[in-house]
């Protein structure tokens, strides 16, 4: 008998997250579900391969995933690997293999799921989709009214959210910002959560804002709390953010009570180690709650 999965429990597994752009944009409706799973995979070993320092003399990352890890991995024999592999480089552009030679694996880099190869072999971004997440059904004009920003709200605390540095809402915005913006709109849920939280329509606008400025900069490295991090580790953090992680960041905004120099290097800072320290903070929270203890 399976147990139960209570409102909060620890986190006692390991997931695999697929990009939900793989299921729902039709670039990818000729892809297998197992290559869409596989590539989820050599994607999330990508971080690894951050931490390791495993770049290229271009500053590329790439990944080292053998025949025999694919057939352990994905429970497959050795000819559905491959199969799967070629299906990933050579049918949907999202990995590129080089060849070490002498018996050594080939080294993989993992492309980024917002590009794909068109039939004429030329790079486009793909085009994501103007409908939002399948939980909730709107209208075109709720949505469009959901996505532009109520300037004439009175109730939005902004003491400590003004998010008036940023520059895309006023400055020219690159095709790059265009997708990344429509990505985390979608990915993050963004127009429902402005629905449940009315109040905070101006900050998550300045989040996307944010997150598609910071996706799409030109720089190689980001600053986060005082360190320079490559900009593929900060894209690869950042993309792993889903709608639970940004009500964990309004809520982090609402409880902190002091001065904050710089709000934008505070709330990338917020963004970035989100996926990490969601877990612990609301575990102290229900810790405090019913057991009086004090984190």
């Amino acid at each position: 008998m399976h147990d139960y999965i209570y409102s909060i429990e620890p986190e006692r597994f390991s997931f695999i997250r697929v990009p939900k752009i793989l299921l729902q944009n039709e670039a990818y409706s000729g892809i297998s579900a197992e290559a869409k799973l596989l590539y989820s995979l050599l994607f999330d070993r990508t971080e690894l391969s951050n931490k390791n320092g495993w770049l290229d003399d271009q500053n590329r990352v790439y990944i080292i995933f053998t025949i025999a890890e694919i057939k352990e991995c994905m429970n497959c024999g050795n000819k559905k690997a491959i199969q799967l592999l070629d299906e990933l480089e050579n049918k949907a552009g999202l990995i590129e293999r080089k060849r070490q030679g002498l018996g050594k694996p080939n080294l993989i880099y993992v492309k980024s799921f917002f590009r794909t190869v068109d039939k004429y072999g030329e790079r486009h971004f793909l085009k994501c989709q103007n409908d939002t997440s399948g939980s909730m059904k709107m209208t075109p004009q709720e949505v469009s009214e959901s996505h532009s920003t109520n300037t004439d709200n009175k109730k939005t605390d902004m003491n400590h959210t003004d998010l008036s540095f940023l520059p895309g809402r006023e400055s020219k915005r690159s095709d790059d910002y265009e997708q990344y913006e429509s990505y985390f709109r979608s990915e993050l849920e963004i127009p429902i959560l402005i629905l449940n939280s009315p109040t905070e329509r101006e900050t998550l606008e300045g989040i996307v804002d944010l997150l598609a400025e910071t996706c799409s900069s030109k720089r190689k490295t980001i600053r986060i709390a005082g360190d320079d991090k490559p900009i593929e580790v900060v894209k690869s953090r950042l993309m792993k953010l889903n709608s639970m992680h940004i009500q964990f960041v309004l809520d982090c905004l609402k409880e902190n009570t002091t001065y904050v120099r710089d709000m934008k290097q505070y709330l990338l800072t917020t963004l970035f180690n989100a996926p990490v320290t969601i877990d612990p903070y609301y575990q102290a929270r229900v810790n405090y709650d019913q057991y009086g203890v004090h984190a």
